[in-house]
């Protein structure tokens, strides 16, 4: 269909909508039926053995430390405040017992800070807490981070597979020493506490932290969690048990993250207790009964109740039934979803079972609640001091008080640990034994290293891709190849065997070559995400964007031989890749050592084969994009893929032409995304009114709107026609806003360090004020001003403007209740162009407006 056929049927489509759609829209109600708790079982929890032993000495030491101390030091033991929001000076005035680094959370707030500077800044933390100048008892802080992937926070720092292709191992062994060496970089660098092992057992892949979960079998990730937690903190009655090599564990999410409906994350696990216990507790009996030091407590609800409040699992059954012996940590304010809490008062998640509370930003206020209700009695002493004992107990285990600052420890500083070769190696290892060959029609692999090959793909020379999220920061986005100085990405571990070879590699992202190849490697697939970000409507490969099949297609067309390298944090429905290709490889998302990959698709100059594939399925692959309950040992379980598969060269890899029908009806959105590809997002309306409420409302946005206050035309910025202009005249105040059909929770988005993003292009600078604003009707809803922020921005050139959504709540919004999530409004002359609004990463954004009162 040519484009003036296109523009002729929107305009008639605009005219009938016009019509039909004047007149504002109500605002719409939840029509959610509430789930009745599945009845619990009599007792499915397994007993495990605390290895510890009971140790008279240790405890009078406690007990008479405890005894010294005041309420207000007891409570500042159970506080953990993150690094962005308290000082070295603020720890010396509150004495709180612990501090993290979050994911957006570095040294001078950047997220290039160099190993010295954390090092450094560790060295600040453990002086304030033990400066007793001002008074106070001089009890060591423990600084945790999310070393999930390796010290994955630190330039330079080795970067091993995600979890998802570790599972793929099989080699409990392997992750064992992945642990050592995750330590000794987390050591090196100034923590002594690791965010890991993950164990959640994810069972629908649209969950935005699938990756870091082993597997989608219980088994699976049982075997991995002693092995892991072992690694990290060292065997229990050895010489190393927790020394200056080791750190302590914390094993996550306790519990059912893995398992909430629809995949969302942070949601509602509806589960029978039996159930909860054989899948999602798998992980917790062999952690425990390696002597893990921490258990963090999830976000997620049980049949709806949320676990930072949850007594009946985090007392009776962690600490009571499984004999948990270290102490329970929270996730980031995530004791302010409980019922009737807030994030900075919630003496609920206390007497629940929660020890230490991640009060990342909002710790002063919950240091000063907490402290009020022990003194009123609503949180009891006895409980109080339970989770102090715990507390300190752990530190006493790792020998805190004795240790002196990080920087003067065992590796403390011993910076050439961090990326040091013989860590590297045993990441390409990772990598070799983690990837899972799909498909090798006709033997097309191994490769000839003599040949020349075309290297292509937006993955194929990107570490920040090839590694996904939890890198350098939260969401992994934003890195650039010299932020990987201990690092070979996809194509150079290729064109380093294949120049050693006699060969030739060339490297061309988008295919374009000179001189025909003899074969091709194409690496693509998602781009980085963590958590809010990473959920998925279906479990389509980027719906709407052909890009990767099409460059695919045309080296195959040339008559070139292509081998697909897909990364990704999921199994995906690429079934129309999978049959363009020759071959495919699901190589996960890798980290830092491309050169892994290269290992196992060359062959030696000799020619006889390097490495195997040795990989096999941890999670089973989707045979439609719909296919959500695909896991093994379920009912009806049909997958494209079974859990366990994987080719070797030694077996037949041809594979007949797969069905190319998605199974998605249309009716599916991409999570997140209000406004892309010239169109508002499922379930979005476009409305555009005036300053008396007056207006129009439209469900597909046409090509082109006009009215006296606001002109709307299509532009394009990526695509054709994929963005609007949107004109204001002047004449009067306007509002274009995105409506949702029904209102949308963005509560657990706040929490963390998501924005609202809108990919403009200033067009002319507003005339007047100018804002945006999200809403859910009168009294609930937030503005800030966008004048001073368009301001700066360059005429004409589109750039990425973020708001913290964070922002937007403290200003008045309910964010759990928006049915307005974007808006821009004028009365004056401005000229904006819009090609998408979605949630966002904070790094994503090029400029970020003022918070309300900032």
């Amino acid at each position: 269909m040519n484009t003036m056929t296109n523009r002729r049927l929107a305009h008639a489509r605009r005219g009938v909508l016009l019509a039909a759609l004047m007149g504002v829209l109500a605002a719409c109600g939840n029509d959610d039926k509430a789930v009745a708790p599945a009845a619990a079982d009599p007792d499915p929890w397994p007993q495990v053995a605390w290895p510890l032993p009971q140790d008279a000495a240790l405890e009078k030491r406690i007990t008479d430390l405890m005894d010294t101390m005041t309420v207000e030091e007891k409570v500042g033991q159970l506080v953990q405040g993150d690094i962005a929001s308290i000082t070295p000076e603020d720890l010396r005035t509150y004495r709180l017992g612990s501090i993290l680094a979050g994911g957006n959370s570095d040294p001078g707030g950047r997220y290039d800070a160099s190993p010295a500077e954390w090092l450094a800044l560790a060295d600040a933390f453990y002086a304030a807490s033990m400066d007793t100048s001002q008074g106070g008892k001089a009890i060591p802080v423990l600084f945790g981070i999310d070393a999930v992937h390796g010290q994955s926070n630190i330039i330079g720092a080795t970067l091993f597979p995600h979890n998802i292709g570790l599972g793929a191992t099989r080699n409990p062994e392997l992750l064992r020493r992945i642990g050592e060496i995750t330590a000794l970089e987390t050591r090196a660098t100034g923590m002594e506490w690791a965010f890991a092992p993950t164990v959640a057992v994810p069972q629908d892949d649209r969950w935005g932290r699938t990756y870091e979960g082993y597997a989608e079998s219980p088994e699976v990730v049982a075997s991995y969690a002693g092995a892991m937690v072992e690694g990290l903190q060292g065997k229990v009655g050895s010489p190393g048990f927790l020394d200056g090599r080791h750190v302590i564990a914390s094993v996550k999410h306790f519990l059912g993250d893995g398992g909430t409906t629809d995949g969302k994350d942070q949601g509602d696990t509806r589960i029978s207790e039996a159930e909860l216990v054989r899948i999602h507790a798998a992980g917790y009996p062999p952690a425990i009964a390696a002597g893990a030091q921490t258990v963090m407590a999830s976000f997620n609800s049980v049949n709806g109740e949320k676990m930072h409040g949850n007594k009946p699992y985090l007392t009776d059954a962690l600490k009571g039934r499984m004999h948990f012996g270290g102490f329970v940590v929270g996730d980031w304010n995530g004791h302010g979803q409980v019922k009737g809490c807030t994030t900075t008062d919630c003496p609920a998640t206390i007497n629940a079972g929660l020890d230490m509370a991640m009060a990342s930003d909002s710790w002063k206020g919950f240091y000063e609640t907490t402290l009020a209700a022990v003194k009123d009695g609503s949180l009891p002493q006895q409980r109080l001091d339970d989770a102090v004992r715990r507390i300190l107990r752990v530190k006493m285990r790792l020998g805190l008080f004795e240790a002196g600052k990080p920087s003067s420890r065992a590796v403390g500083g011993r910076f050439a640990l961090v990326g040091a070769p013989e860590h590297r190696q045993v990441a390409r290892q990772a990598v070799r034994e983690s990837l899972v060959l799909l498909k090798n029609q006709g033997g097309v692999l191994p490769l000839s290293p003599k040949q020349r090959i075309l290297v292509a793909g937006d993955g194929a020379n990107d570490v920040g891709k090839q590694a996904g999220g939890w890198t350098l920061n939260w969401q992994g986005t934003g890195t650039t190849r010299k932020d990987f100085p201990n690092a070979d990405t996809i194509y150079e571990g290729i064109a380093q065997q294949a120049r050693a070879a006699g060969g030739e590699a060339q490297l061309a992202v988008d295919g374009a070559y000179t001189t025909k190849p003899d074969v091709a490697v194409v690496v693509f697939g998602e781009n980085p995400y963590a958590e809010f970000q990473g959920d998925l409507a279906t479990l389509a490969y980027k719906p709407g964007d052909d890009a990767d099949l099409a460059l695919i297609k045309r080296l195959k067309a040339d008559g070139i031989p292509v081998i697909a390298v897909f990364l990704s944090g999921r199994p995906l429905w690429v079934n129309r890749e999978i049959n363009a290709a020759d071959a495919f490889v699901a190589a996960w998302l890798p980290g830092s050592e491309g050169a892994g990959i290269a290992d196992v698709l060359l062959r030696r100059p000799d020619g006889s084969v390097q490495h195997d594939f040795k990989g096999k399925l941890s999670f089973s692959w989707p045979r439609t994009a719909t296919q959500y309950a695909n896991n093994v040992g379920q009912k009806d379980y049909n997958p494209l893929f079974a859990f366990g598969f994987g080719l070797t060269y030694a077996d037949n890899g041809d594979l007949a032409a797969l069905p190319e029908a998605s199974g998605v009806t249309g009716n599916e959105g991409a999570a997140g995304v209000f406004f892309a590809r010239g169109d508002a997002g499922s379930g979005m309306a476009l409305r555009l009114e005036g300053s008396a409420g007056q207006g129009v409302t439209v469900t597909q946005v046409p090509e082109s709107l006009e009215g006296d206050l606001l002109k709307v035309t299509g532009v394009d910025h990526l695509a054709q026609e994929d963005g609007r202009r949107l004109a204001w005249s002047g004449k009067g105040e306007a509002i274009v806003a995105l409506q949702s059909h029904t209102p949308l929770d963005l509560q657990r988005e706040s929490n963390g360090d998501l924005m609202l993003l809108t990919t403009m292009r200033v067009d002319a600078a507003p005339q007047g004020e100018a804002w945006l604003s999200v809403g859910c009707g009168t009294g609930c809803s937030a503005r800030v001003a966008l004048g001073p922020a368009l301001a700066t921005l360059p005429v004409g050139q589109w750039t990425r403007v973020g708001v913290p959504l964070k922002c937007l709540a403290a200003a008045g919004a309910e964010v759990g209740k928006l049915d307005r999530p974007w808006s821009l409004g004028t009365a004056g002359a401005m000229t904006l162009s819009v090609s998408r609004v979605a949630l966002g990463a904070l790094n994503e954004a090029e400029a970020t407006i003022a918070c309300p009162g900032a």
